[in-house]
């Protein structure tokens, strides 16, 4: 009997079953299974969206802990009569994995590479392993998995079978379906059935392969005269595969694998246990040659001849790419090398191979066969590998980076991955231009030219009219694809979006032998229903994220009034010209802040494991809840009602945000910039405006107020690291961890012992400034002045000794804030007192140019971030153009020529740490150029995320084991391999976690270089 959802009016897969059918499910599961059972509002409100415009509540989520789980829960499933839907990263941009389903989350335990047969360069994977983590495991035998997606840091294995993903360089290596040699699956009845070459079948694979055999052989002609002709077709079922259509066969010698009839079935047809993959050798070298064009109609029309040099890779990457990826502090260093002048579009042309002299014999031929097209002097050249990585991350971000426009207006896919033949592709993209201008919008476009697949969005408001324009550019776009004999889908599968443009390109003969392989693999219909067969209309309001005004149910966004400035979300953009309007004209009842939080288009980029920061909670639990992600998709579920009129400071939000440590890793991470470090202060002020703060909370919040009272007293404030028994009673009272040791307060503070002939008056310094002699402003923080005044002083001492005049602002009373440890707290109107004060005092020294040098990363820094949405105005600015870290301010100094210091040499090799902020902030790269200045330096930079203490996180007893395991990923095994080294970290609490983890002293990089003074 074939699971249909109650109600006929409804396509199948959209409506969830009965609460009481739900709530049995989850008893069940709970009860039969070793898994994570999610049926929660909030957890299933997580998982009912992947990167597209949709969004449907699943009936609840699984997340299992081995296969018997798997297979249990479709026992379950059926049984109950609840479909199924398989997950890996949840990053489907068509909508395929979204369902009132069951969701079965594959991602966080099912990740195991199986078996490797190194000689027959075959290896067999869980559907949860993520592409880039079997390569890194590849890699020392000289192998790798090359469908090089661009989510190749989050993408499953399992999900890209289901997609048939292809990749930047699927004109060398095909796409998924002619990279798989077999899968092992279960069916709707509970089979596990091996999926293989039919001459290896066991019965129940055989009768299967029998009946696909005879469809295909009755729907001959209809599949020659149908069939798209492109290798870029991944619409539909591979019912081909009896009948090969595609420029590139399935298998190399014309074989029959039945495992191919899987790929690109959107997990419709059985869920995959196993998948066995053929692998490539690792190309020995590559380079790179980067084409710029004056016109994005010559680079099209330039595809069909570059490609005949043989390249492994064409990438266009559009103006509008271009434009925002120098918008970007992570990617402008890199875009910048690739450009000459500016062109209207880029060609990233890429040659591997054996042999380095002909790869660049081949990037001359490039340069050649340019020049005979009437493009000379176009191409750069980057031999270089380490630069090509780069400019390939910034490819890979493509998508993302194109969806960090800001306004409800955004790029929307839905023909986005058309393929077309080369030698159309040029008037192909001219017809699509003229179609997004007809109907008053443009496209953003990134594309894989090799084989004629366009990344095309046209910027849409789904919220209004876009719904109905999208219906329109369909069905031109779809007339051009036909005139041009391509496919509709080439890459990213059908999902909701092209579900029903399937039997358009196919025909109704062939759409039902679809419904016909369907119903024989999965006759009750429990594998992800309403994709492929029977799918709803992709323009139904009620499936979109951003439901329109039209819908049952529209989107809205309950009022709230912000305590920081979003303004600069809140604003409209026109599709055309990009121009926005003023911050704070966009509309949003919460001032910008909901249109920050849905900046987030799930594209996942935070679930990946490879250097830089985000998202440090997620590394260590793999929990979707603790992502950044995750974390955005909570706030926006709550900031429009779904989860309940309260919900903004309701526990939910209150769960999801525990885990964020407020690392700025997504500030610089997140291709759409989400900001979750900032958004959980937003979050954490109405939160406890509302229940209140603890004791803990008012004693972390205030410690800049009272580190003077306890100077005098320091011995009382210490009793707790000292008197048996205080810490224990410090965790029942505080929930401050009894595990750790706290900072020691000091008499001798920086503020009490400080050396007056380091320091001059502010209008000495003033004046200095003004007449062009070097002079800056030591900002001492709270942490560096009261509890390691040593490196404060040393910083004095080394910027002294180079010749600066010095002045350090501070008040009778005490010392200047910048309000970190108020804003860690959520208490904003405190933060800003204390960060006003500051930068009133600071004002006059940065309007003369002085520059303003602070130690502590997070407090620096808080004046070039924060403080810029807390409504201090234009003398915030003034003051932030200023601001430098110690480094930052040397490495300047150093290039201008200012800066010149003589050091001693170091014997020991040096392990240096960043502090979170300063990678945000891209604020590292500058000590490592300071530690040049050391004879015989040999810094070595760990890779690491968050060292898990961030600020107070890492000593509450309720965070004490993540915070141990954040800083044992990667930090602390650094640290103890080398016993040898001098380990240096700018953060206090970094310096706290080593010492705590490791047994450790880090020091700051001023104590370095004070100590090292010749």
């Amino acid at each position: 009997m074939r699971i249909d959802p109650p109600g006929h009016l409804q396509p199948a897969g959209t409506v969830p079953p009965p609460n009481e059918v739900c709530a049995l499910l989850a008893r069940r599961l709970a009860a039969e299974t070793e898994g994570e059972v999610l049926f929660d509002a909030a957890s299933r409100g997580r998982y009912a969206t992947d990167a597209s415009i949709y969004q449907i509540m699943p009936a609840g989520v699984l997340v299992p802990k081995n296969e018997r789980d798997v297979a249990t829960a479709i026992d379950i499933a059926r049984e109950l009569q609840v479909p199924v839907l398989a997950r890996g990263g949840g990053t489907s941009q068509c909508g395929q994995t979204t369902g009132a389903a069951l969701v079965i989350d594959n991602s966080k335990h099912l990740r195991r590479m199986l078996e490797l047969d190194v000689s027959a360069r075959r290896v067999t994977v869980q559907p949860g392993l993520v592409l880039d983590h079997l390569n890194a495991q590849l890699k020392p035998h000289g192998l790798w998995f090359p469908v090089d997606v661009s989510t190749s840091a989050q993408a499953t294995l399992g999900g890209m079978a289901g997609n048939n993903s292809c990749g930047s360089r699927s004109i060398a290596y095909g796409n998924m379906v002619h990279n798989v040699l077999g899968a092992s699956a279960w069916l709707s009845d509970g089979a596990l059935v091996d999926f293989g070459p039919v001459a290896t079948l066991g019965a129940r694979a055989a009768d299967i392969a029998l009946y696909v055999k005879q469809l295909a052989g009755q729907h001959r002609a209809d599949i020659a005269e149908r069939w798209p002709k492109v290798m870029r077709r991944v619409a539909g079922y591979n019912l081909d595969i009896f009948d090969n259509q595609s420029e590139r066969p399935y298998t190399a010698d014309g074989s029959v694998n039945l495992a191919h009839l899987l790929i690109g079935a959107e997990g419709t047809l059985a869920y995959t246990r196993s998948l066995t993959l053929q692998l490539s050798e690792l190309p020995r070298a590559k380079v790179l040659g980067i084409v710029n064009f004056a016109s994005f109609h010559a680079a099209m029309d330039s595809a069909q001849h570059i490609v005949k040099l043989g390249p492994t890779a064409v990438e266009l990457v559009d103006r509008t790419m271009i434009e925002l990826s120098l918008a970007n502090p992570a990617f402008r260093p890199t875009v910048e090398k690739a450009l000459i002048g500016k062109p209207a579009a880029i060609l990233l042309v890429e040659f591997s191979g054996e042999d380095r002299a002909e790869l660049l014999y081949r990037l001359q031929r490039l340069a050649e066969l340019m020049g005979d097209l009437g493009l000379p002097d176009s191409v750069v050249r980057m031999p270089e590998e380490a630069a090509q990585k780069a400019l390939w991350e910034v490819r890979k971000a493509g998508l993302n980076i194109m969806m960090s426009l800001k306004g409800d207006g955004k790029p929307v896919s839905f023909i986005e991955d058309c393929a077309v033949p080369l030698e159309h592709l040029a008037a192909y993209t001219d017809g699509l231009t003229e179609v997004f201008a007809k109907h008053g919008t443009r496209g953003t476009w990134y594309a894989h030219a090799s084989v004629g697949t366009l990344h095309v969005r046209p910027i849409l408001d789904m919220r209004t009219d876009g719904a109905a324009k999208m219906r329109a550019i369909a069905e031109e776009a779809g007339a051009l694809v036909r005139k041009y004999k391509g496919a509709f889908s080439g890459e990213h599968g059908d999902g909701l979006c092209r579900g029903e443009w399937i039997e358009w390109q196919f025909g109704p003969s062939i759409n039902e032998a679809f419904r016909a392989i369907k119903n024989k693999l999965d006759p009750i219909g429990l594998f992800n229903p309403g994709k492929i067969i029977d799918p709803p209309k992709m323009d139904d309001g009620a499936l979109f994220r951003f439901a329109p005004a039209s819908a049952p149910q529209p989107y809205r966004r309950i009022p709230i009034s912000p305590v920081l400035d979003w303004s600069a979300w809140n604003v409209q953009a026109d599709p055309v010209t990009e121009e926005t309007t003023p911050p704070g004209s966009g509309g949003d009842v919460t001032g910008g802040f909901a249109k920050a939080v849905e900046m987030c288009n799930n594209n996942g980029h935070c679930r990946k494991f490879d250097a830089g920061t985000m998202c440090p909670s997620y590394r260590v639990t793999r929990d979707e809840q603790h992502l950044t992600r995750g974390r955005a998709n909570t706030l926006r579920l709550a900031l429009s009602g779904q989860l309940g009129p309260d919900a903004f400071t309701g526990e939910a939000v209150r769960d999801a945000m525990d885990l964020c440590v407020g690392c700025k890793g997504c500030k610089r991470d997140c291709p759409t910039g989400v900001d979750m470090a900032k958004m959980k202060i937003e979050f954490l002020a109405h939160y406890k405006r509302k229940h209140g703060r603890t004791l803990a909370d008012r004693l972390i919040a205030r410690l800049p107020e009272y580190l003077h009272t306890a100077r005098r007293m320091p011995w009382l404030f210490n009793l707790r690291n000292r008197v048996p028994g205080a810490a224990w009673l410090g965790e029942r009272v505080l929930g401050l961890s009894a595990r750790r040791s706290l900072p020691e307060f000091r008499s001798d503070t920086f503020w009490s012992e400080r050396d007056a002939t380091l320091f001059t008056s502010r209008d000495m310094v003033i004046a200095a400034a003004c007449s062009g002699r070097k002079s800056a402003v030591l900002f001492v923080d709270t942490f560096n002045g009261g509890f390691e005044s040593e490196n404060a002083w040393a910083a004095a001492r080394v910027l002294k000794a180079a010749g600066y005049l010095l002045h350090t602002v501070e008040k009778f009373s005490g010392h200047y804030c910048c309000g970190r440890t108020y804003l860690a707290q959520g208490w904003v109107e405190e933060a800003k007192a204390h960060a006003g004060a500051l930068v009133d005092a600071l004002l006059p020294l940065a309007e003369a140019g002085v520059p303003i040098v602070g130690l502590e990363p997070s407090c620096l820094l808080t004046l070039r971030d924060e403080a810029l949405a807390m409504g201090l105005g234009d003398k915030a600015k003034t003051v932030a153009a200023q601001a430098l870290l110690f480094e930052e301010f040397i490495a300047r100094e150093m290039r201008e020529g200012r800066f010149k210091l003589a050091f001693q040499p170091v014997e020991k090799p040096i392990l240096l740490h960043g502090h979170c902020h300063q990678k945000a902030f891209g604020a590292v790269s500058p000590i490592l150029e300071v530690l040049k200045l050391i004879p015989d330096a040999r810094p070595e930079l760990i890779e690491s995320s968050c060292c898990g203490m961030a600020g107070s996180f890492g000593y509450e007893a309720s965070h004490y084991e993540v915070s141990m395991r954040m800083a044992e990923a990667a930090l602390l095994p650094a640290v103890r391999s080398r016993p040898d080294a001098i380990v240096l970290a700018d953060g206090t609490s970094c310096r706290h976690q080593i010492a705590d983890g490791a047994q450790r002293q880090a020091v700051h990089v001023a104590r370095l270089l004070d100590a090292l003074m010749a």
